[in-house]
């Protein structure tokens, strides 16, 4: 897979990213906490152990991110890989649930290294089509988000496989759709040239110095926090918000896969706009109408309205964060690329764990309406600290 066939790329890196987040997201939704439950895990064991995936994201996307700098891409992706068909195995050895918890925590590290890395490469191979490249890599993978729980579903519901319980059945599948992810990048050939062989404490001071003294880079980052801060909030608190309402749970169901199938068919082409127009107008526009949709929620009367709101942010969704990706590569060193797209995914996680504790913190204390505005404050707020960062400065990008 060298420079003859760097066209056809993304291709591959589509199919990595297909069944990776297939193969992590079946092992986790709805399973996991069906099988915690049945292991003997109360409701607050339950709830660490999911916390544990998106945990790993925070504490291992930056450090990756340097190290694919340092060491090149291919090595931490091997790594992604060799983890992503080792940690699926591990789930039928529990008898413990206590035991999920070093589990998900390694199985998320898989995802922590494979988003910045991939993003990097797509950006170094790409650079002019980038926001569409990673467009297209980025609906790959929520196409594998979207199957697996229907097929996690179905298994719990019908099969188990040779003398293997049906939620071991389903670990079984994570496993096998996992084999073609190490397959396909054992066969990458990584000719960018790196040739140092080590990393060291130094160079992890020296890349975080640099992004989080860059208040360009910080503020982009910002942008993606806000984004997921809300989206953490609509997926936990809508559903319950709903129920209070008087919808059905297939209500709700099909107001989460519209917002779905929106950010998976619309990725592609705003990250073509993003490589024609001025990213930062296209993420203000994001952020904002995101912001406005949240702030939305309480006020919506019927069926019609939701599907609205869940259209309008899944578009919002797609427009900021395929542009601060690309605005990201645009913006920062060419060295420094892997780590500013690692940094950029653990602010991501930071504010996608944020979102519901705070969220749920204000509708615990005042209700739905204040929690559902907060995401929009902030939505204001960064969009407002991005404008002045990003015009303001000498450096400008567009």
């Amino acid at each position: 897979m060298g420079d003859s066939t760097s066209k056809n790329l993304i291709y591959y890196f589509s199919l990595i990213g297909f069944f990776a987040i297939f193969s992590t997201t079946i092992s986790k939704n709805p399973v996991l906490p069906l099988y915690a439950h049945s292991l003997g895990a109360d409701d607050a064991l339950i709830g660490l152990i999911a916390a544990l995936s998106p945990f790993a994201g925070v504490v291992f996307s930056f450090p990756i991110g340097v190290a694919s700098d340092r060491l090149g891409r291919k090595k931490l992706l091997t790594l992604a890989g060799l983890i992503f068909v080792a940690a699926p195995p591990l789930y039928l050895l529990v008898s413990n649930p206590w035991f999920l918890i070093p589990i998900r925590f390694f199985h998320g590290a898989a995802t922590a290294i494979l988003g910045p890395v991939v993003s990097a490469i797509l950006a170094e191979k790409y650079s002019k089509t980038k926001g569409e490249k990673i467009g297209l890599y980025s609906s790959a993978t929520l196409f594998g988000r979207t199957i697996a729980p229907l097929a996690g579903g179905m298994v719990l519901a019908q099969y188990a496989f040779m003398g293997f319980s049906n939620y071991q059945t389903v670990y079984l599948i994570a496993a096998a759709a996992a084999v073609p992810v190490l397959l396909i990048i054992l066969f990458y050939r990584d000719d960018d040239g790196r040739v140092q062989g080590s990393v060291s404490f130094a160079d992890f001071k020296q890349s975080l110095v640099a992004f989080f003294s860059d208040r360009l880079l910080f503020a982009t980052a910002l942008v993606d926090l806000s984004t997921y801060f809300s989206y953490g909030a609509l997926e936990t608190y809508l559903p319950l918000f709903l129920q209070f309402k008087g919808f059905s749970a297939t209500d709700t169901g099909i107001i989460f896969s519209i917002q779905i199938f929106t950010i998976a068919i619309s990725k592609p082409l705003l990250g073509k706009a993003a490589d024609r127009v001025d990213k930062r107008k296209q993420i203000a526009l994001g952020l904002t109408a995101l912001g406005v949709a949240m702030a939305a929620v309480p006020y919506a009367a019927d069926m019609a309205g939701y599907l609205l709101i869940s259209v309008v942010a899944g578009l919002a969704i797609s427009t900021s964060t395929i542009a601060t990706t690309t605005y990201t590569a645009d913006v920062c060193k060419k060295k420094e690329l892997g780590a500013s797209m690692g940094a950029l995914s653990a602010i991501m996680d930071i504010g996608q764990t944020a979102g519901p504790l705070l969220t749920g913190i204000i509708i615990t204390w005042a209700n739905y309406s204040a929690g559902f505005m907060a995401s929009m404050l902030l939505a204001v707020a960064i969009t407002v600290i991005f404008l002045y960062a990003s015009y303001a400065k000498s450096r400008v990008i567009v």
